[in-house]
């Protein structure tokens, strides 16, 4: 059984994004360009209060 390079691994990589790239934009798909920082997760969450150090007594 052959070994294949990383190289030909990263070249059909490419090569299956830009074909599925082409079959979204063909399909009427549009990419959004997303500003720098912003990210999909909602922060339901709430606060988190990290308290470093020993606690001070009351």
């Amino acid at each position: 059984m052959a070994v294949k390079s990383k190289k030909a691994a990263a070249n059909q990589t490419h090569d299956s994004i830009a074909e599925q790239t082409a079959a979204f934009l063909k399909a009427g798909g549009e990419i959004q360009k997303i500003d720098k920082g912003v990210s999909g997760r909602e922060n339901n969450g709430g606060p988190r209060h990290i308290v470093l150090g020993k606690p001070q007594a009351r």
